[in-house]
């Protein structure tokens, strides 16, 4: 059972239209702790009708919300910022507890999901419009941006609180109304955060959050019109078929998307600085983010030096429950995450992979798997095209820039990518020929809520966070004032 100092933020029922309620079915479904397979709730298991009232629900709040001033909008979503903030010990809590973390990364994760909401508070007073110099001496040009208005959101287990408000500070910001489906393995955080946002003052219809099945409630979100927008986060396959659904009803869409980052050390590079680095990307939240190091390129010259560098550092991780002091790495989210890695594992061990550390599950159980490093990577290894999504890194080997650029492209994704040199010229040629929305160039940790999050190619479209990112939110219109005749 959860201790929490506020216990209503653990809400086991929806948040539909400003109210708490079950499936109209009455049916709903467990949660699990990762680390102990232990039910920790139940949610309902809502489903096309809900999804339906929560949209109409979005349409009727919308005038009242795009009515409000900018400056009233940013002051309800301030005070969604500072609640966040003052329980975030809970909301960390909740989420380890559903996702399995370890409390300081979800500690972590609750700052920077704050930070989103401060940010767009701000950002939204700054959606400005424009003047134009008209070719006519009679007219005036003018752009406006306005709210796009009912926007969507599908989010992710693997930062369950971050990925929501990277979309709802935009949305709401802009003067969008919004309907949530957060994942079915970690809701409870983005209830909680309904939780907060109903005590900010976020009125009845403008954010609501469904529980359920994946495919009724997605199904209706992208089929329904009155939808203007959606945006997910999530696999590329489940953005392909998003995308497809969205078509009859030419919705704008934000779609980030899988990634299969490389990270690349170059002779040049701190090597020291580089572990660290590796450790950062790789490892955290057990490997399971959409832009951790999934392919790590190491020049000839450093290769054995850098490769035991990782090995010492990989082993000192501590592996455990979330909730125990000084753990590292928690467990992954279910037995097919589990699985995805034995496969990459068996599969790189029958190319010639070697496992210098790690490579079974851990003794601890459930879905506990050792950190693990393997090396002499090739690149017709499955790790070498799809993303792991677990505490495995492959070590591949290099000779020259031209060479390690080719590879690294040499995929359909395109999100982040990471590079480590001290030649400023090298780093220049690299970071223009990387084909990725993200470069962190000697760091292996690049996100944050100022900068444009976001991918190419089949990485998805659009970005998140920055002054750019609220722009997915608005629609461009233009004005022309004609029959001013000239004193």
């Amino acid at each position: 059972m959860l201790k929490l100092r506020k216990p209503e933020l653990f809400r086991q029922r929806a948040y539909l239209d400003g109210r708490w309620c079950d499936a109209d079915s009455g049916s709903n479904f467990a949660v699990t702790n990762p680390a102990t397979g232990d039910v920790l709730g139940h949610v309902p298991d809502m489903g096309a009708a809900e999804t339906r009232r929560a949209i109409l629900a979005a349409q009727a709040a919308w005038a009242g919300w795009r009515r409000k001033t900018a400056k009233e909008r940013s002051a309800i979503l301030r005070r969604w910022n500072d609640l966040m903030l003052a329980n975030a010990e809970d909301l960390a809590a909740i989420m380890t507890a559903e996702q399995g973390k370890p409390l300081a990364e979800a500690r972590g994760e609750i700052a920077y999901a704050a930070s989103f909401i401060e940010w767009f508070a701000e950002e939204g007073k700054r959606v400005n419009g424009d003047t134009l110099q008209s070719p006519a001496s009679d007219k005036r040009l003018l752009v406006l941006k306005e709210p796009i208005g009912v926007c969507a959101a599908i989010t992710p287990w693997n930062f369950p609180a971050a990925m929501i408000t990277r979309k709802a500070g935009p949305a709401l910001a802009a003067g969008c109304t919004m309907v949530l489906k957060p994942a079915e393995s970690t809701p409870f955080s983005a209830l909680a955060l309904a939780v907060l946002a109903e005590e900010a003052g976020v009125p009845a219809g403008v954010f609501s959050v469904l529980t359920g099945d994946a495919r009724a409630i997605g199904g209706e979100l992208t089929a329904n019109p009155i939808v203007r927008k959606l945006s997910f986060t999530g696999s590329t396959e489940v953005g392909r078929l998003l995308m497809a659904q969205s078509a009859s009803s030419i919705k704008k869409l934000s779609l980030e998307l899988g990634g299969n980052a490389p990270f690349i050390v170059f002779d040049d590079a701190d090597l020291d600085e580089a572990v660290t680095g590796a450790i950062a990307s790789k490892y955290r939240n057990a490997g399971q983010t959409c832009v951790c190091a999934n392919r790590l390129y190491v020049q000839d010259g450093v290769y054995d030096a850098f490769a035991a560098k990782l090995v010492k550092a990989v082993q000192a991780l501590k592996v455990g429950a979330g909730t125990e002091p000084g753990v590292e790495q928690g467990p992954l989210i279910d037995e097919a995450a589990v699985d995805k890695v034995e496969s990459h594992i068996a599969d790189a061990l029958a190319k010639g992979g070697k496992v210098l550390t790690g490579g079974k599950r851990h003794p601890l159980g459930q879905t506990f798997f050792e950190p693990t490093v393997v090396a002499n990577a090739s690149t017709d290894m499955l790790v070498a095209r799809e993303e792991t999504f677990g505490p495995l890194a492959p070590l591949f080997r290099f000779r020259t820039d031209a060479e390690v650029v080719q590879m690294a492209n040499d995929t359909e994704f395109g999100l982040a990518s990471y590079f480590y040199s001290r030649d400023i010229a090298r780093i220049w040629r690299v970071a223009e020929a990387l084909e990725y929305g993200m470069v962190g160039i000697n760091t292996g940790l690049i996100s944050n809520e100022v900068a444009p999050f976001g991918g190419v190619k089949q990485s998805g479209l659009g970005r998140e966070g920055s002054s750019y990112g609220i722009d997915d939110y608005v629609v461009v219109k233009y004005l022309c004032m004609g029959g001013l005749k000239s004193l």
